[in-house]
């Protein structure tokens, strides 16, 4: 098998995000766990086929299989340790039990890992919300594990997002932050030792622009394909009516100068305040919304009432439809923002860098495309290259994997980071492989525009009233 300058274990692997990562500085993969069935074909699709035959990884279906108790660790030797651990019993979108929760257990898997093949450096990733106030106990659980164990850890965490990288070095436009726990084996003695010194570490990355970079400067084209010619990515005519109908009013509203508040706009609320009644028995979020509401239609009831006349067709529409959540700046129609179908009503926001994916399929919409994003669309937006592939897979497999994915950008830069800080501890090698690799991974994950942009007057007039907001 030919010498490479480290290996890597790649834990809850997901479609390969990690992998795309350390493979772009020369790391070989000796060990993939994926319980998914669909995500792990998809990464042996990418990442394990192509390779010749001895220098394949060795595939596992349930990482409890490989950790179980009172058994050897079945993990081989290796020197960079990735886990996207699962996030859901931290996740907002969940019921937040952290590690109450049986998928909440899954680090004590990683552990068992780490404490049986020490490798010198560990990139563990997880949704912000895990080093929030609900879960301090399951964050100091986890820092104060890895240190008994022996590794050199901050307790604060290392937050990024692949949209504050330029496209350069590898960002992407998409907003994403998440934690990042980064580790350098230095045994338990040495760990307790800079402790007691005082000498924590800092978070090796902190959420904040890269290089200079202005992240309102990124534009959602840089990652579109070319148009779709499949039906199924189209909006229905539904969603083109309700879209139409709002933007009729958003157009009314900019024709008399009137700038769209930030507040979501509840159609179904628009009264007079003196109709509202008695709101002390709501919450206090709600009353908030309900009195804005009412000011907002009593500044604007001409506009609003004419356009009610001209759209009777607004009372037939589903409750979350007759709302509009207006975050898209200065844009001048919904037809050139981007904009999400969701519970709490229609979000629009300006076409620079994306909201989170996410595994649910609540995929964006590209409004001048009059389109959602394809699933090959949503992978170029984590950082995956062009040539990835989905196979044959129904849509919302894919839009799930990469919802669950990592940014690939993200994780590159946050490794880099890590060791370059940490290079005196770390093996030569992978100092030397991490240091010497191309600073941008995938050079086709966006669209040659992105690196030499010519940003026009509306553009830059754009940017300023991001930067206003």
């Amino acid at each position: 098998m030919p010498d490479s300058p480290f290996t890597f274990a790649d834990l809850f692997a997901g479609v390969g995000g990690f992998h795309a990562a350390l493979h772009h500085a020369g790391g070989r993969c000796v060990y993939v766990s994926e319980i998914d069935d669909a995500a792990r074909a998809v990464y042996v699709n990418n990442w394990v086929k192509p390779l010749p035959p001895d220098q394949r990884p060795r595939i596992n279906t349930d990482i409890n299989l490989d950790t179980a108790e009172g058994a050897p660790v079945d993990v081989p030797p290796h020197d960079v340790l990735t886990a996207g651990f699962p996030c859901q019993p931290f996740s907002k979108s969940g019921a937040q039990r952290g590690m109450d929760e049986t998928r909440g257990t899954l680090f004590w898997n990683i552990a068992r890992v780490l404490q049986e093949r020490r490798p010198p450096v560990i990139v563990l990733e997880n949704v912000r919300n895990l080093a929030g106030p609900r879960h301090a106990h399951e964050w100091d659980t986890i820092i104060r594990t890895l240190r008994q164990i022996g590794y050199r850890v901050s307790s604060r965490p290392a937050v990024f997002s692949p949209h504050l990288l330029p496209p350069s070095s590898g960002g992407t436009p998409q907003v994403r932050h998440r934690v990042f726990i980064c580790g350098t084996y230095i045994g338990p003695e040495r760990t307790a030792a800079e402790l007691a010194a005082g000498r924590e570490p800092d978070p090796v990355v902190n959420p904040v622009a890269v290089d200079g970079w202005n992240p309102a400067s990124w534009r959602t084209e840089w990652i579109l394909d070319e148009e779709p010619t499949a039906a199924r990515y189209r909006l229905s005519a539904e969603e083109v009516r309700w879209i139409d109908v709002w933007d009729d009013l958003v157009q009314r509203l900019h024709a008399r100068g009137v700038t769209l508040p930030g507040f979501p706009l509840w159609s179904d609320s628009w009264v007079l305040e003196s109709d509202l009644g008695d709101l002390s028995a709501l919450p206090r979020w709600k009353a908030g919304f309900l009195l804005r509401n009412a000011r907002f239609y009593e500044r604007n009831k001409l506009t609003i009432d004419a356009w009610r006349k001209d759209h009777p067709e607004l009372v037939e529409f589903p409750a979350t439809r007759r709302k509009l959540e207006w975050q898209a700046q200065g844009a001048r129609s919904l037809w050139d923002t981007l904009l999400q179908m969701r519970p709490s009503g229609i979000r629009a926001k300006a076409a620079t860098y994306l909201p989170a994916l996410v595994a649910i399929t609540q995929t964006s919409i590209y409004g001048p495309g009059r389109r959602r994003l394809t699933p090959h669309e949503t992978a170029r937006l984590q950082g995956l290259p062009r040539s990835f592939d989905f196979g044959g897979q129904p849509d919302a497999a894919s839009y799930r994997q990469t919802g669950n994915s990592v940014a690939v950008g993200a994780v590159w830069h946050v490794l880099r980071s890590h060791v370059l800080r940490d290079a005196a501890d770390l093996p030569d090698r992978l100092v030397r492989a991490v240091t010497s690799a191309p600073s941008h991974l995938v050079s086709d994950a966006l669209s040659p525009a992105a690196f030499d942009p010519s940003p026009g007057s509306d553009a830059l007039d754009l940017q300023t009233s991001i930067l206003a907001s």
